[in-house]
Order: C-alpha cells, then sequence, then structure tokens
C-alpha cells in the first residue's frame, strides 16, 4: 500500500500541475502547522473537486484522508484513487455513526483527517453555513482542530475554458480545541460552529467570507488556541 500511494499521490500531481499553479509558500506553512500538532481534525472550505486531491497529493507522505459521499465509490478510478488513501465513505442521507466511529479510528492510527463543516460544496465559492457534526467528533475524541482555506480554485472552471492554469492558495489557522462539555444545549452549538467557521473567513478574502464575515475577528469563548 505504500507504494500505491506514492505512485497515485506522483501521478495525481502530475494531473494537478498541469491544472494548477500552487502557491507553495502558503502550503509550506500549512505542512509545518501539520507537523507541529500530530494527528488531528482538518476543517476547510469545499470549492470543487481541487481542495481534496491537492491536500491530500501535495502533504505526501503525510499521512492524509478525509470523508467522501459514499456515491464516489460507484466510478471505479475514484473508489480505487480513495481506497489508495483510506477515504471513509459517508452517506449524507443515511447516519453518521459508523463514519464516525472510522474517523476517530483513523485519527487514533496517525492519520490528519479533512473534513469541511459546509458538507457540501458552495456553488460560487462563498462560504456556506457549517454543520455541528464536527463539534461532537471533535469533543468525542478530544481532537484538535486546524482550521484552513483555500481560494482560487472557484476560478478553475472559468480558467480551463481559456486554456489557463489556476492559481491555487491554501492558508492554515491557528489550531484549536473546544472548550465545552459533550451535553452543551442547542443555543451553545451554535455558538461554537459560528466561532468555528470564524476561523475559516478569516483566512479567506473579504468577498469570499459569507455570512460569517462579520464574526471573522471576534474573540472566541467556546475555542481554546494550541
Amino acid at each position: 500500500m505504500g507504494f500505491r500511494r506514492f505512485a497515485v499521490s506522483y501521478f495525481l500531481k502530475g494531473i494537478l500541475s498541469v491544472i494548477c499553479k500552487i502557491d507553495f509558500k502558503e502550503f509550506k506553512e500549512f505542512i509545518e502547522a501539520l507537523r507541529n500538532n500530530g494527528p488531528m481534525l482538518v476543517i476547510f472550505n469545499h470549492i470543487n473537486f481541487l481542495e481534496v486531491p491537492i491536500i491530500v497529493t501535495y502533504s505526501y507522505p503525510l499521512y492524509i484522508t478525509g470523508l467522501v459521499k459514499s456515491e464516489t465509490w460507484n466510478n471505479p478510478i475514484f473508489a480505487f484513487i480513495f481506497n489508495t488513501f483510506n477515504a471513509i465513505p459517508i452517506d449524507r442521507e443515511g447516519a453518521f455513526s459508523e463514519p464516525f466511529r472510522k474517523v476517530l479510528e483513523t485519527i487514533k492510527k496517525g492519520y490528519y483527517m479533512l473534513v469541511s463543516p459546509e458538507g457540501t460544496r458552495s456553488k460560487n465559492g462563498i462560504l456556506g453555513k457549517g454543520k455541528p457534526g464536527i463539534i461532537q467528533l471533535a469533543l468525542e475524541g478530544d481532537i484538535p482542530i486546524l482550521p484552513v482555506a483555500h481560494f482560487g480554485g472557484e476560478n478553475v472552471w472559468k480558467n480551463m475554458r481559456r486554456l489557463r492554469r489556476t492559481r491555487f492558495c491554501l492558508k492554515a489557522g491557528r489550531p484549536f480545541r473546544i472548550k465545552c462539555e459533550r451535553g452543551h444545549r442547542k443555543e451553545e452549538r451554535e455558538k461554537i460552529m459560528t466561532e468555528i467557521m470564524a476561523q475559516i473567513a478569516r483566512l479567506l478574502p473579504e468577498r469570499m467570507r459569507g455570512e460569517y464575515a462579520q464574526y471573522a475577528y471576534n474573540e472566541c469563548q467556546y475555542l481554546e488556541f494550541i
């Protein structure tokens, strides 16, 4: 599996380098943030198909994987790729208990876990509303969270039509833990989620922050920075 992961990473990097121009200065800072903190949840804004393969392949040999919608396994090529990186299938209409258990097990094995709190792609690049499943996951496993944001990828289709490479920027924020008991109230959960999403928003250009723009630089009550 080690050689297979290397080979697939090398192959995908070749394809992605044709499509994208990676901002390696920012990316190196992201890699350092991972190495300095160990296995954790890596939360990101979800724009299109680019961010996950770029993060996973350009971070090799670090072990990074993520949650992927289960129907992706219907395509044998995608199934091969995602199985190579031990991605975890999730049925967005089904129960979360089994993927939840697998996420915790995978992090304990030393993996960094990519999770998009939005749960779906943004159609216009603007940060969408976060879903609170990330809170339960972090609290249950006492797992730190690293917020990252990327931009540039929202222009990929337009640039491909013009035969242009897309500049892909990735920024890492400050890792944190959630300061809250697992039996928190709904009102607290909404405040926690706002603080979490604001950590992604502050890394994005202002035009992409969406409803979290007003909270981007607020003081946090429920997050403890590492």
